[in-house]
């Protein structure tokens, strides 16, 4: 039997690609000799290959990829995983679990764009695209009858570590097929025992009620969250704080806009937690207490212009709790807030301030948005 020439070369093609892969998945995996590293993982949606070593000239393709990489990891010190323009349709959970990793404060896990709104190269268009295109994780009664439905895109389970630079939607999907019934889509969940440290920064969610429904952007269970510098538009809730004590935490020089949840959840967040230099304008409920409400905060240097409901207390996926005491949230006259109004939002999509508060405009005063300069 002949044999082609061509299909023999690219078996051997194939084969040495895989051999090759394997060994710089191997070299990446694995730092053994005490020493702290730092390794850099890059991903590119178009002209990546999840076989590829991960190199700026090699990139993998996909961000589960280099979750799983980060993952199999041994070692310590730094991790930056970078991130090309371009969009990373999620289809599974980009789950990072290194647990045989060691971060600290200085030593971080890193997930970034290669390029951040604060490089002159940066345009709105640059940011990678984080959507979740996966199956949804569904509950049943006795009946076989859908109950609840839910997934994450990506799933953060250490410490120390750094989102930023990315635009973030939710998953396209009809949220509530019936009455009772929410099936949603959480873009960014850091969930685990004792977790500390967490930065989302420079990053913007955005979803659509009816087309491209953004849940939640950020549920976090641990200490030390620092939100800052993102831009939320058009999301349900921006930030829900929950489950483990969430304390040492704060946000600040956030912009959040026309979100028809909350823009605040600490249900677990101690009285420390630091509110300030935030933008909020046409939201349904500015802020939700926990159920007991016991905790009293603190609002500074910031501005709400349009909202439904001030401050609720408990509530849950569906629901927006009740009306809670107004002097659980403390300010003074450097909180400017207005029961309606509007602010001047750049709609142009070539503007490197779209989506953001034109320069100049009531608002940018506060210095809210992805630009920390």
């Amino acid at each position: 039997m002949k044999i082609n020439k061509s299909i023999l070369i690219l078996v051997a093609v194939f084969a040495s690609l895989n051999v090759f892969a394997q060994s710089s998945i191997k070299n990446q995996t694995s730092i053994s000799n005490g020493e702290s590293a730092t390794v850099k993982l890059y991903v590119n949606p178009n002209i990546g290959n999840d076989i590829f070593e991960g190199s700026k000239e090699s990139p993998i393709k996909s961000l589960p990829e280099a979750a799983k990489r980060v993952s199999k990891m041994t070692g310590e010190g730094a991790i930056s995983v970078f991130l090309s323009s371009g969009t990373y349709g999620l289809y599974e959970t980009a789950s990072f679990n290194p647990i045989h990793w060691k971060f600290n404060k200085e030593d971080r896990l890193v997930i970034r764009a290669e390029v951040l709104p604060d490089s002159l190269s940066w345009a709105p268009g640059k940011m990678p695209i984080i959507v979740s295109t996966m199956p949804f994780k569904l509950s049943l009664n006795e009946q076989k009858e859908v109950t609840d439905g839910s997934n994450y895109g990506i799933e953060i389970n250490t410490s120390h570590v750094t989102i930023q630079g990315l635009r973030i939607l939710g998953e396209p999907i009809h949220e509530k097929p019936r009455e009772g019934l929410l099936i949603r889509n959480y873009p960014i969940v850091w969930e685990g025992k004792n977790l500390v440290d967490l930065r989302v920064t420079q990053c913007l969610f955005l979803g659509n009620k009816f087309a491209l429904p953004n849940h939640l952007g950020i549920l976090a269970n641990g200490s030390e969250l620092t939100v800052d510098h993102c831009v939320f538009y058009g999301v349900k809730d921006a930030v829900v704080m929950w489950n483990n004590k969430s304390d040492k935490s704060s946000m600040h020089h956030n912009l959040i806009l026309n979100i028809y949840g909350a823009a605040v959840w600490t249900w677990s967040t101690t009285e420390d937690f630091k509110f300030y230099n935030n933008v909020v304008n046409n939201a349904n409920v500015f802020w939700v207490l926990e159920k007991d409400a016991h905790n009293t905060f603190k609002i500074e240097k910031s501005m709400l212009i349009g909202y439904n409901q001030f401050v609720n207390k408990g509530g849950g996926p569906q629901e927006f709790g009740i009306p809670a005491d107004k002097s659980k949230l403390k300010y003074s006259t450097d909180f400017k807030i207005k029961k309606t109004g509007t602010l001047n939002i750049e709609e142009d999509q070539t503007s490197r301030y779209y989506l953001q508060l034109k320069p100049g405009t009531l608002g940018t005063e506060y210095g809210a948005g992805l630009f920390y300069k």
